[in-house]
């Protein structure tokens, strides 16, 4: 889906971004180029950062804390 249309962006390209380290929408301008003519796409482009950073928390979380970690062990039949 693009994100900004200014400069044809989708999410996808601005997903790689956030990705590859950017962590703000300043920086995310300075590696894709989203958000440098209107601005109209900054709120869109916070949003992205915030979904990003919890579903990376959610993935460290859950690399440290298995699933169902509390349940007992069944064995196969």
């Amino acid at each position: 889906m693009i994100i900004c249309h200014c400069k044809a962006i989708s999410d996808r390209t601005i997903r790689a971004a956030i990705r590859g380290g950017a962590e703000s929408p300043r920086e995310i301008a300075r590696a894709c180029g989203a958000g440098r003519v209107c601005g109209g796409c900054r709120p869109a482009l916070r949003s992205l950062l915030k979904r990003e950073r919890d579903a990376k928390a959610c993935d460290e979380e859950a690399a440290v804390t298995p699933l169902c970690a509390d349940a007992p062990l069944v064995a196969a039949s």
